[in-house]
């Protein structure tokens, strides 16, 4: 790898520090590459993504950026996990490394916060997103539904009556 390529590297590291909502070190020693292709495609699936770089430019493009805490963990065979919703990466690394042992999550950060190995695992354990808007939307739509429910009901408890009162007659 010639210094262009290395220069190019330390900028994508960079901008993947900086945009991240999370990232997730962790140690891939071990893995088959058919192994870290499936991680690959769960993190794709979740919309993150896993990239393996060395160490000395990963530490190099953390210089002043707001995860620069995570330049410790930069040892051995790393590789970053990172996505833009502050869960989706963690989850995905968190289940994926209950499913292999080889997989070993060292840490992370969320922006400025550094993430401890139970760090990551308690950002994995919080709502998506995508599951926070649903519960917000429901809790909206509760008390609407609730008072169509209300009104409704004295109509619907009149009409009951009258066809009772109509089969009796009947009768």
């Amino acid at each position: 790898m010639d210094r262009a390529q290395k220069e190019r590297v330390v900028e994508e590291l960079g901008q993947i520090f900086e945009s991240s909502g999370v990232v997730v070190v962790a140690h891939y020693a071990g893995l088959t590459v058919a192994e870290m292709q499936d991680l690959r495609g769960r993190m794709r699936a979740a919309g993150g993504s896993v990239r393996v770089a060395k160490n000395k430019l990963a530490r190099i493009a953390l210089e002043g950026k707001p995860c620069a805490s995570i330049a410790d963990l930069m040892t051995g065979m790393t590789a970053l996990a990172f996505s833009e919703d502050p869960v989706a990466a963690a989850k995905v690394v968190e289940d994926y490394a209950k499913a292999n042992a080889k997989f070993v999550v060292l840490g992370g950060a969320m922006g400025e916060t550094p993430l401890d190995p139970a760090g990551v695992k308690a950002v994995a354990a919080m709502p998506s997103r995508e599951e926070l808007i649903a519960s917000i939307v429901g809790a909206i739509g509760a008390p609407a539904a609730n008072i169509a429910g209300a009104v409704g009901a004295p109509a619907a408890n009149i009409a009951g009556i009258l066809t009772t009162l109509e089969e009796r007659e009947a009768a």
